[in-house]
């Protein structure tokens, strides 16, 4: 039951309290994402309030598309989208809990401090800016560290062995730096087969054995879409299914793109838990 974990994180120096669920909605800022994005001025303000009215937490701004096959923009052009993007949601919410998805240590400097941004979300785990982990320490904010190490397991370790190992060498190292929020972001789609991604969300429980806040992101992902047989835009209903049982979990944050229908799920598995909201 999720409240055997109730953590909560400095943001902007309040505590977010995570001790029932809260939605992070996503607003991609590029004309590349796999399944939705927001361009032009009109379309992220819209989408900002929307998904605050809806009942968001967090919004998560992201301007450099991770999907598979993707081309990452050069540093000036990802920077130069997220200022766009963040002047239209600081004048629209400008005391919205927002995160910034960037792998880029200097532009998420750039973000924090021009902008404010409470949260720094990397998909690559520290791996594609080496002085990542270093400009978090400093700028002192929450990090989401994303799993996206591939892995081969063997009879003598398992996937979950290995995948628990990985990301706790990174939760010391980020400690040792001087990081003091760390949220848990399992990486699904990331450096992972369709089996290990399954094997991830079957064990999501280990993870709870390194003591912090976890997020997870499955919405309209490959791990639905290539299973069923369909396409992104038909994976709403496997986004709630997989989000119901994260929730089951002790997920305490979901990332997603269709933010009431998750408050919705969050409301009856908090019903379900007896957690009433």
């Amino acid at each position: 039951m999720h409240t055997k974990f109730p953590y909560s994180i400095n943001v902007g120096g309040e505590l977010l309290s995570l001790e029932r669920p809260v939605v992070m909605g996503i607003l991609n800022a590029t004309p590349d994402s796999f399944y939705q994005h927001d361009e032009g001025a009109e379309a992220i303000r819209q989408r900002a309030r929307k998904m605050l009215t809806e009942g968001a937490t967090i919004v998560d701004v992201g301007a450099c598309s991770t999907r598979p096959g993707y081309t990452a923009p050069d540093e000036k052009e990802e920077m130069q989208r997220l200022r766009e993007a963040l002047k239209i949601v600081r004048e629209e919410a400008p005391k919205a809990i927002v995160s910034v998805d960037t792998f880029r240590a200097d532009v998420a400097k750039m973000c924090v401090e021009e902008f404010g941004v409470q949260i720094v979300n990397d998909i690559s785990e520290g791996g594609l800016d080496k002085e990542m982990f270093k400009t978090v320490a400093e700028l002192g904010v929450p990090y989401i560290l994303t799993h996206n190490t591939a892995i081969d397991e063997t009879e003598d370790a398992p996937y979950m062995a290995l995948f628990l190992r990985d990301l706790g060498s990174k939760v010391e190292m980020l400690h040792e730096m001087g990081v003091c929020d760390i949220i848990l972001d399992p990486g699904f789609g990331f450096n992972k087969t369709l089996e290990q991604n399954y094997i991830v969300m079957r064990n999501l429980e280990v993870l709870h054995e390194l003591h912090l806040p976890l997020l997870v992101g499955v919405s309209h992902k490959s791990m639905i879409f290539k299973l069923l047989g369909t396409t992104p835009s038909e994976a709403m209903n496997g986004s709630t299914v997989l989000h119901t049982i994260a929730l089951q979990k002790g997920a305490h944050i979901l990332r997603v793109h269709e933010v009431r229908e998750a408050m919705e799920c969050i409301k009856i598995t908090n019903e379900l838990n007896g957690c009433l909201t």
